[in-house]
């Protein structure tokens, strides 16, 4: 193997081998650990860690790496202290995600590190909100993300590397090109020879170097990094290397043809860079042997001090405690000053608001830029606040939402708008597994508002209609708000960019144009998790949201005055149950109904707590109404068929005479 030191002086190709070794140190102890049951799991890099380390050393300390699963080197080379990372692995409380998830399943922005998810791909898009960040701010820095080519073949890879190619973003993407994706050899996974094919094909330069080469690699890294410090730009390099050990250690690698491991075994990076030092006289036996025996010593003290933490407890408090980032609500109430508005005015007169308030604030979705959004939300926001804030998307829904984790992670907050809530499914494993996880996991939080525009009733077909809010509520981690008229929209939304955690804000888009109120034209913000008691009554209540709102005071009406009481959530995550049974308790039956469809909707678990919790002061059995368990119909016709309005009058008057 042929080594190319440039202009690294002799200390620091021997600081560099030293950066090698302790990774391979703590690899050999893992797979004792593993062995004797001190750890369940482990992904080894053997044979990898000129990857790590070398791109590692490659990129200033206060610039974020964003690693994969064997790239132990990354958190050796950053400086993790040695006994946390040991307690991370052993699942103890002192680890960074305090035994929530396993190996490296973390970040810790301390060593400026971004832990990954097992579905590999969601990384690459947070990499871009992170560059993005940067871009903005004029910092010349560079971000590093790493994937496998088996990740590489996710949709996550082709958005990510889109958007930084249209958007210019500082982004290196790394491929750790491993010849195969846990069993599946790369002849199945993809067909081409080489990464670099891709590169010109999103417009961005595409290098290869030998993977197990450590200062190839690091010069390949350092030259990309330098390039678009200067010139924001994302750059895709593959460094070609192999598994050495199974894609777990219980995988095994029988799937492996004979000779194959013996072959690459040849090229071992640590082995073939320590003969080059000694070839070199760089280093002698006694210092390779000076620091083997160092940091083997080293090695095993921090692993005898994680031993020794206490093993972990439950603490249910916490566990649920430590689902969002804490927040305190600051009630900033309506002025007199009130105009007439729609609820899309109010929509967008929020927005504007929140963008003069937050000058962090990103907006990104689907034409929301010169054109101002389908629903004209944005409208003239370019012009107001620059196409910095203000950003077209590429249909890459999934890569948005990981912009957004992305900027705020760098210390942003971050608006995504959905065209449509149905599109949402593009983009559903960010929200569901990276928004809403990870604060929870290991501490970031996500200042991530997405914004919805849901429902039916305007002829638009099972793909423009659905309502889809309960895709969600099952999430923990999430905030989820549905308001139903214009001047709670406003507040709510003002509220929802305040608070650092993610919520996703539906947006009716019947109601969009349909009603009008006075709201108040300055800055107010209503807590969230406070539901409304839109009409008293003394018989029945209705718990809704959204449209359902709208249509139970409209059925309300043609009962005696003080019979109804309608309960306007217009929180769903978290629910007010003080309002809730306040209600039930004066009135004694209960009808809990919403748009979506009925089975499995946010009616059927309230339904269920008000049994749980209100069983004494019910006179009749929780009543439930959603819509007809199916796709949402085009003909308006079928449309009204389909919707829970038509047996809303008849729901109430039953459970009235019950």
């Amino acid at each position: 193997m042929n080594f190319d030191p440039k202009k690294l002086t002799n200390d620091q190709l021997k600081s560099f081998y030293n950066a090698l070794l302790l990774p391979r140190t703590i690899e050999e102890k893992m797979m004792l650990l593993l062995r004797q049951g001190k750890i369940s799991k482990w992904f080894s890099g053997w044979g990898q860690e000129a990857i790590s380390v070398g791109a590692t050393l490659a990129m200033k300390e206060d610039e974020i790496i964003l690693p994969m699963h064997r790239n132990l080197g990354i958190f050796t080379a950053r400086n993790v202290p040695l006994k946390r990372l040991f307690a991370q692995f052993q699942g103890k409380e002192d680890g960074f995600t305090k035994g929530r998830d396993r190996s490296f399943h973390f970040g810790t922005m301390e060593h400026n590190l971004v832990g990954m998810i097992s579905h590999l791909g969601p990384q690459l898009g947070i990499a871009d909100g992170i560059g993005l960040s940067n871009k903005i701010d004029g910092k010349p820095k560079a971000t590093l993300v790493i994937s496998g080519d088996g990740g590489a073949s996710e949709g996550d890879f082709h958005e990510a590397l889109n958007v930084a190619a249209v958007w210019g973003l500082p982004v290196i993407f790394l491929i750790e090109s491993n010849h195969w994706g846990l069993s599946t050899p790369s002849k199945e996974q993809f067909n081409f020879e080489s990464f670099v094919s891709k590169g010109p094909a999103y417009g961005m330069e595409a290098i290869s170097c030998n993977g197990n080469n450590l200062l190839e690699v690091y010069h390949t890294v350092k030259t990309a990094a330098d390039k678009i410090r200067k010139n924001p730009q994302p750059i895709l390099i593959e460094c070609k290397t192999f598994r050495i050990r199974g894609h777990e250690e219980a995988s095994g690698t029988k799937y492996y043809p004979e000779g194959l491991v013996a072959d690459w075994e040849k090229e071992d990076p640590l082995v073939n860079y320590e003969k080059w030092l000694i070839d070199k006289g760089i280093i002698d036996a006694g210092y390779n042997e000076k620091v083997k025996l160092d940091y083997t010593l080293k090695v095993k003290k921090a692993v005898e001090a994680a031993d020794a933490l206490p093993a972990i407890t439950f603490d249910e408090d916490k566990e649920v405690a430590d689902l969002f980032a804490q927040h305190k609500h600051v009630d900033v109430p309506c002025s007199a000053n009130k105009t007439e508005m729609r609820l899309i005015d109010a929509i967008h007169n929020g927005l504007k608001l929140a963008m003069k308030k937050h000058e962090n604030l990103i907006l990104m979705g689907q034409d929301i830029a010169e054109y101002g959004g389908v629903f004209k939300a944005t409208e003239g926001f370019v012009e107001a606040f620059g196409k910095d804030r203000v950003r077209n998307t590429p249909l890459c829904e999934s890569a948005i939402v990981g912009a957004a984790l992305g900027l705020s992670i760098s210390g942003k907050k971050a608006m995504v708008e959905m065209q449509f809530a149905d599109f949402v499914t593009c983009g559903f494993n960010q929200i569901v597994n990276n928004l809403a996880k990870i604060h929870w996991r290991w501490g970031q939080n996500a200042d991530v508002v997405v914004r919805m525009p849901t429902g039916a009733g305007v002829a638009a077909g099972p793909f423009h209609s659905q309502s889809n809010e309960a895709w969600f509520f099952h999430t923990p981690g999430l905030k989820i708000v549905y308001p139903a008229y214009p001047e709670e929209a406003k507040g709510l939304l003002l509220a929802s960019f305040e608070d650092p955690n993610p919520v996703l804000f539906f947006e009716h888009k019947a109601l969009y144009r349909s009603i009008k109120e006075d709201v108040s034209t300055d800055y107010y913000n209503l807590e969230l998790g406070k539901a409304k008691v839109q009409k008293s009554g003394k018989k029945i209540s209705v718990i809704t949201y959204g449209m359902g709102v709208h249509w139970a005071m409209e059925i309300a009406s043609t009962f005696e005055q003080e019979e109804i009481e309608v309960i306007n959530l217009r929180t769903l995550s978290p629910l007010d149950w003080e309002t809730i049974e306040t209600s039930i308790t004066k009135t004694g039956r209960v009808l809990v109904f919403h748009e979506d469809c009925q089975t499995g909707g946010i009616g059927a678990e309230i339904a269920a707590q008000i049994a749980e919790r209100c069983f004494e002061l019910l006179d009749a059995p929780v009543a439930r109404l959603g819509s007809l368990d199916t796709p949402v119909p085009f003909a308006p016709v079928l449309e009204e068929g389909f919707l829970a309005k038509k047996k809303l009058k008849e729901k109430i008057q039953s459970l009235a005479d019950y």
